[in-house]
């Protein structure tokens, strides 16, 4: 996310607390550093940072290593390039998980309302916590300093009256600070910003926009709605207008208990032809869609599953670019999992198809200058004459007439 620039006079006096901003994005500062330094401490100070030895891409950069433009997501021998005397750990999740798991106690014990994000952030609905706590301000304090005294890793805390506020004002705290939004300065303070603070503005519409000398939220707002859907599409337009405003009405919800919708099938006449696995992958991907959907979830990870008639069981997952819940997408990143996967000569049976990595519909979501919405609208027009008619009224045409051999769910 582009930021501002940033000084210490904003961080400290931009609002005080304020009872209209109820939600909190509490943020770890380099995460898997930061636990990884709790158990090698000798090693701070030093460029240091998490991901692969050899290949793969950085997971997490201490703040020397920043400084030499080593960031996350980026592959190693660049980052190997750009600071030579970097030290690369492995990663070592389940340690991760551990330290997140105090974390999160820690905010539950301020609020039911937490809804975890990812490994080490989550969002705060701390209306209901005033009275024990106090205001935000003060709770917020209070979940840093729990989480420094009791864990021994840094945290940043937005404080605002939407989503989208809190996770910027949190992003502009950072390292290891504090940020409130007050409700009446919201638009003032998200106006001042570059267009690239707003979620969902990736390079690409960054470059397009700029293009069109669209720099700041307050230029979007100035061209208004109806120009930045010609200029990016409906759905794209009117989602980053919205935003300009401050517009999210999504509210924080406490964890679920779903973390992943998966479809299995299993064949007692194992299957051999891989259109006709590919059939099963499609009609399986465009079921979990639908679940996904009646739950207003969308999925950051697809997962395969096949099974051979010898009980081998292969298992192959990817990011997608953006969160989605719509099936074709779904499907296009299932097919290319399944063509690595070589056809077993024992025959395959077991198909499932999984998403993961949910969030909540709407949420931090790319914006997508070659989407232009039209499937997901047909699929939620899909949903609606189904639900009126039955699964079988409406089908893609590849689905017509197909009926796996033998199956049992």
């Amino acid at each position: 996310m582009s930021r501002a620039p940033r000084n210490e006079s904003l961080r400290r006096n931009w609002g005080s607390d304020d009872s209209s901003t109820p939600i909190l994005h509490v943020d770890m500062d380099a995460f898997f550093v930061s636990v990884e330094l709790l158990d090698k401490p000798h090693l701070r100070g030093i460029p240091l940072a998490v991901g692969g030895q050899e290949r793969g891409v950085i997971s997490a950069a201490s703040y020397e290593a920043r400084k030499f433009g080593v960031n996350s997501a980026m592959p190693v021998a660049i980052a190997k390039r750009r600071c030579p005397h970097l030290l690369i750990l492995p990663v070592n999740m389940e340690r991760y998980k551990d330290v997140s798991r105090q974390i999160m106690g820690i905010l539950h014990d301020v609020t039911p309302l937490v809804e975890q994000v990812s490994v080490d952030e989550a969002f705060l609905d701390v209306s209901g916590s005033r009275r024990l706590f106090g205001g935000p301000v003060q709770i917020a304090q209070m979940i840093r300093s729990r989480v420094h005294e009791e864990v021994g890793v840094g945290a940043s805390i937005g404080i605002a009256s939407t989503k989208h506020l809190a996770k910027i004002a949190s992003a502009h705290a950072k390292p290891d600070g504090m940020l409130l939004i007050p409700n009446e300065r919201s638009l003032e303070f998200l106006h001042s910003l570059p267009v690239g603070a707003l979620w969902g503005v990736g390079d690409k519409t960054r470059k397009k926009l700029s293009d069109r000398g669209v720099e700041t939220v307050a230029d979007i707002v100035q061209l208004g709605e109806n120009r930045m859907v010609k200029m990016l599409g409906e759905a794209a337009g009117k989602k980053l207008y919205a935003l300009a405003m401050n517009q999210d009405s999504r509210s924080v919800h406490a964890d679920s208990s779903d973390k992943s919708i998966s479809k299995e099938r299993t064949f007692f006449d194992f299957l051999h032809d891989r259109d006709e696995v590919l059939n099963v992958i499609l009609d399986e991907s465009l079921e979990v869609a639908r679940r996904m959907r009646s739950r207003h979830y969308m999925a950051r990870t697809v997962s395969i599953k096949i099974r051979s008639g010898e009980f081998f069981t292969i298992n192959r997952s990817t990011t997608l670019g953006a969160p989605t819940d719509v099936g074709s997408v779904i499907f296009e990143a299932a097919k290319r999992l399944f063509r690595g996967v070589e056809m077993p000569a024992s025959g395959i049976r077991l198909i499932g198809v999984r998403a993961e990595h949910f969030v909540e519909d709407g949420e931090g979501i790319q914006i997508a200058l070659d989407d232009d919405g039209r499937r997901g609208q047909a699929e939620n027009a899909i949903d609606a004459v189904q639900q009126k008619f039955g699964s079988s009224v409406v089908l893609p045409a590849s689905l017509m007439g197909f009926q796996p051999r033998d199956r049992h769910e």
